[in-house]
């Protein structure tokens, strides 16, 4: 009989990464606040914040490219369980959770009509032990309930056959039985290694680190603007008991000064008026740097650098992100597979072995779209490699090349 650390094991890693779950969201959100040195910032400004949405950009830019399509060669019918639960909703929600969290999961239940329920948690909801060779959990912990002071309500313990729920306040527990092979709570990885078995965020510290210096810069910039509109100006040679409105003096557009019995008269002056540019660099340095880290171009994060480009120098100018969004595919798919294998157990109520999919490939929209001349080119290249070896090119990879669904008499045709 296998091992289990059991709940209260599962309770305490949750609650230790909990925290670091919810820092990532407040960066994508836009909710951080900016940690200041404080060293000349006047006291006035020191409660004001700063906003800037590099890290949400950073996931948003990643996530919308990765464009879940179907499930070929789908021997177990694994389409229509997905298709029975909101597949526009559901493929979205779980990717950008496990983009910002590194992780999400995706919770398993039958339904009240017997057909099964799929449900995304985020990776600050749920944990579990998880097995390396089929990416699938030994055991998991999810909250599916909190209230209002964000305790958890309801809670499931997840081991193979079974399903605990624990109800806040009562002293029994449920168990709902299944025949799955595995835990019903599936994890939905992002650049899974043998380091971190549930994967790395999209949001680094890297990025958080940049993201604070160029909040800082941002902040700097807004009070140095305070000075920048109402430049200091200075008056010599005025008598100690003369009187003088300082704020007229401010926005007056004419002064007269008159000479003193003496015969001498006030001298005015300005100091030099501070110019923007020094944090418009600094500010342009630290967006250098996070597009670095992130496989961005200064572009994407606001700083025009160039005429418009094609299609083909967006995917080029892209390419650690393409690189990166193929990866994401591999894991992300491997986990939306396993999460049909679960559900088509539910569905059947047989304990299929996972072995048994091995044929059922996961297909994804292409990462970037081609445009007209790209698809031009696409079809000359098409059409000389066919000539070369006949029937090469077919209805299926035009159509993973491409995006475009092919169009017959009959209808489309789905690939």
């Amino acid at each position: 009989m296998a091992e289990y650390r059991g709940i209260s094991y599962l309770r305490k890693k949750l609650e230790c990464k909990r925290k670091r779950v919810q820092l990532r969201y407040r960066y994508y959100e836009m909710k951080n606040l900016v940690k200041d040195f404080n060293i000349v910032t006047p006291a006035e400004f020191r409660a004001f914040n700063e906003s800037l949405g590099w890290c949400g950009k950073a996931v948003d830019s990643l996530a919308d490219r990765l464009v879940f399509r179907t499930f070929r060669v789908d021997n177990f019918d694994l389409n229509t369980i997905y298709q029975m639960n909101n597949p526009d909703i559901l493929f979205p929600s779980a990717v950008l959770s496990s983009l910002i969290a590194a992780c999400s999961f995706v919770y398993i239940i039958r339904g009240d009509d017997g057909y099964p329920r799929l449900q995304v948690i985020d990776g600050a909801n749920a944990t579990g032990v998880i097995d390396d060779t089929t990416g699938l959990l030994k055991e998991g912990y999810a909250v599916l309930q909190r209230d209002t002071y964000n305790r958890p309500q309801l809670e499931a313990y997840f081991l193979p056959g079974v399903t605990e729920y624990y109800t806040r306040g009562q002293k029994s527990v449920e168990r709902v039985p299944n025949v799955a092979p595995y835990p019903l709570l599936v994890p939905i990885l992002y650049r899974p290694d043998a380091a971190r078995p549930f994967g790395h965020s999209r949001i680094t510290r890297a990025c958080m680190s940049l993201m604070q210096g160029a909040l800082r810069t941002l902040k700097r910039s807004e009070i140095s603007a305070e000075f920048y509109s109402f430049p200091q100006k200075y008056i010599t040679g005025i008598a100690q008991d003369a009187e003088w409105d300082k704020w007229n003096a401010t926005i007056s557009s004419f002064l007269a000064l008159t000479s003193d019995e003496n015969g001498e008269k006030p001298t005015l002056g300005q100091f030099q008026q501070q110019s923007m540019s020094p944090y418009t660099e600094q500010l342009r340095t630290f967006a250098a740097l996070f597009a670095g880290e992130t496989g961005l171009t200064l572009d994407d994060l606001g700083f025009v650098t160039d005429n418009p480009s094609s299609a083909e120098a967006i995917k080029a100018s892209h390419e650690s992100l393409r690189l990166a969004a193929r990866r994401a595919q591999a894991t992300f798919g491997s986990g939306f597979l396993n999460a049909g294998f679960l559900a088509a157990c539910l569905r059947d109520n047989y304990a299929y072995q996972r072995r048994q999919f091995y044929l059922t490939k996961p297909v994804w929209e292409p990462v970037f779209e081609p445009d007209a001349a790209m698809l031009s080119s696409i079809g000359d290249g098409v059409s000389k490699i066919n000539q070369a070896v006949p029937g090469y090119f077919g209805v299926n990879n035009l159509r993973d090349m491409t995006g475009v669904d092919a169009e017959t008499a009959e209808g489309i045709v789905n690939a």
